[in-house]
């Protein structure tokens, strides 16, 4: 198990979860404070260690034995947007390609993209995707591709 202090610094001192910096002299019992997110995969064999992310102690607790969900943000317009954490972590398995929301507009498509590649570089830096908008149904399609 790593210490506090790599899981932190491998994250830049971000939560992985609401991708909101992480004080690392907050007190580890305060609410903001820094916590260890220890994640194993359902495939793992007892006794694999855990893939470790860096949470807020709330986000950690709030997330408890429940999927994770990470938020689109509400200021871009997104339609029927993919779940985050799923689609990073089935393209991270399998790879490929994946339309992950539909949008009015391009430019809107084009927001969440930029968005989309940000947060995922923090959230699933192993995973190396594009994004692309594609016209589709009078709408733009955003696609998420790996490399």
């Amino acid at each position: 198990m790593s210490t506090l202090t790599e899981v932190g610094d491998r994250a830049g001192w971000r939560c992985w979860l609401c991708d909101k910096p992480v004080d690392p002299t907050m007190s580890v019992n305060d609410p903001r404070g820094p916590s260890i997110d220890a994640v194993t995969s359902a495939k793992s064999k007892k006794g694999a260690p855990a893939h470790e992310r860096l949470a807020h102690r709330a986000c950690n607790t709030r997330k408890g034995a429940v999927r994770a969900v990470v938020p689109w943000p509400s200021d871009i317009f997104v339609i029927e947007p993919a779940p985050i954490v799923e689609t990073a972590e089935r393209l991270s398995r399998k790879g490929g390609r994946e339309v992950v929301a539909r949008c009015p507009t391009r430019d809107d498509a084009e927001r969440a993209g930029a968005w989309l590649a940000d947060r995922l570089s923090r959230l699933s830096p192993e995973l190396a995707v594009t994004t692309k908008v594609e016209p589709g149904g009078g709408q733009f399609l955003l696609v998420l591709t790996t490399r």
